[in-house]
C-alpha cells in the first residue's frame, strides 16, 4: 500500500530532525540539562557521605567514558567511512563510542550529586539511541554486505564481551583526525571540573539556587 504526501512529508519530517540531526539535538538536550544544573541544587548537598560518593562514582564514569572514546578513537579515526573496523573494543561490542558515551552521560550527572539527573540522561538515552544505531546498523549493511552481517551476528550490540577482545601488535593511526577525537573525548572530564565550580558558585550565593532535586 502506497503512503500518501502527506504521511510521507510527516516520516521525512521525523527522520530529519530525530535521526539526521543527531548533534543538533544533543546540544539542545545538553543545553536543557546545564540550564538545570546551573540553577539547582543536590538534596543531598548538606549530607556529605551520600554527595561524596556520587560525585566520586561520577568522576570515575566519566573518567572510564574519556579513556574509553580515546581508545575507540586509535581504531576508527579515519577509518569510519573507509572500512569495517572489528578490532579492539569493535571486536568486543559493535558500538563502544555511544556505550562510552553513556557511562560518560551518566557519570556527569552523577556528579551533580543527584539521581533524577542521571536518570534522565540514561532514559532518554536508552529510548533515543537503540533508533540510531538500527539507521546506523541498516547503512553498515549496505556498505560492507555480508562481513557486517557476519559481524553482527557474531559480536553484541552494546554490552562488551571482553572474552572477544582482539587486538593487533601494530595498527595505524591517522594523528590529525585522532588529535581531534582525543579533544572531544576530554569534554566529560571538562564538565566534571565545570560542575564543581558551578558548585562554589551556588555555596557563595553567586548563582542563585531556585530549586532541589533527589
Amino acid at each position: 500500500m502506497q503512503q500518501s504526501p502527506l504521511i510521507s512529508l510527516i516520516m521525512s519530517s521525523i527522520k530529519y530532525l530525530f535521526l539526521d540531526n543527531r548533534m543538533l539535538l544533543s546540544k539542545f538536550f545538553m543545553a536543557g540539562v546545564g540550564a538545570m544544573v546551573l540553577f539547582s541544587g543536590s538534596c543531598w548537598e548538606e549530607n556529605g557521605f551520600i554527595g561524596g560518593i556520587l560525585f566520586m562514582l561520577g568522576t570515575v564514569l566519566a573518567g572510564i567514558a574519556a579513556v574509553g572514546r580515546m581508545w575507540c578513537s586509535v581504531y576508527i579515526s579515519g577509518y569510519k567511512r573507509k572500512s569495517l573496523v572489528t578490532t579492539g573494543p569493535y571486536s568486543m561490542c559493535r558500538n563502544p563510542l555511544y556505550l562510552f558515551s553513556l557511562l560518560g552521560a551518566v557519570g556527569v550527572g552523577l556528579v551533580t550529586k543527584t539521581l533524577s539527573i542521571p536518570l534522565t540522561i540514561f532514559i532518554l538515552f536508552a529510548v533515543y539511541y537503540p533508533l540510531v544505531i538500527r539507521r546506523e546498523e541498516s547503512d553498515l549493511v549496505e556498505r560492507h554486505g555480508e562481513a557486517f552481517r557476519e559481524y553482527r551476528r557474531r559480536v553484541p550490540a552494546f554490552i562488551p564481551s571482553f572474552s572477544l577482545l582482539e587486538e593487533p601488535e601494530e595498527y595505524s593511526i591517522i594523528p590529525g583526525s585522532l588529535r581531534r577525537r582525543f579533544i572531544d573525548s576530554l569534554w566529560f572530564m571538562w564538565l566534571v571540573g565545570l560542575i564543581a565550580l558551578i558548585e562554589e558558585l551556588h555555596r557563595h550565593n553567586i548563582i542563585p539556587v531556585y530549586f532541589r532535586l533527589y
